[in-house]
């Protein structure tokens, strides 16, 4: 079975590109989905194709609102969520798809450093796994989709 990993949040490092370069490296069989990570562009969509709005809030409801039709489709059709709050920018964004996700009964992968521990602790909740890297979520997703786990031979999970 292929799995469908939704991978939301911060835009401005390589983490997708770690997340996914670990889950081929690990032969995993994860399809990976994500918003449209060009900031631009996910900004003027609504505008570029439903015409211009004098006033920035309108400019922006409209770009909100496109771009939630890629956003949660992607996610009701995802398997695991992982949304990652980065260092520089706030992902308002983010949060409300971990919400999204949530109430939809997702699993979810929270992904941010322990300096935003208190500031995402509810978010945090609403998850089964909070981790600080890319590289934990990808041990999180072989775990989950082989049953393995580095260091444990066949024998010892057995045993266990």
């Amino acid at each position: 079975m292929a799995w469908s990993v939704y991978l939301s949040g911060e835009i401005h490092t390589d983490w997708r590109e770690r997340i996914a370069a670990g889950a081929a490296s690990a032969g995993l069989n994860v399809t990976f989905t994500a918003p449209v990570t060009h900031h631009e562009a996910s900004d003027d969509c609504g505008v570029a194709i439903l015409g211009a709005e004098a006033d920035k809030f309108w400019h922006d409801h409209k770009g909100a609102k496109v771009n939630a039709i890629r956003t949660r489709t992607l996610i009701q059709r995802a398997d695991i969520v992982v949304v990652r709050f980065g260092e520089k920018y706030k992902q308002w964004n983010a949060a409300f798809d971990a919400g999204y996700a949530a109430a939809l009964g997702k699993p979810i992968i929270v992904v941010h450093s322990a300096e935003h521990q208190h500031a995402l602790k509810e978010v945090d909740a609403a998850a089964l796994a909070v981790a600080e890297t890319p590289e934990q979520v990808v041990a999180i997703l072989r775990y989950t989709i082989d049953g393995t786990l580095d260091g444990y031979t066949d024998t010892q999970q057995a045993a266990e």
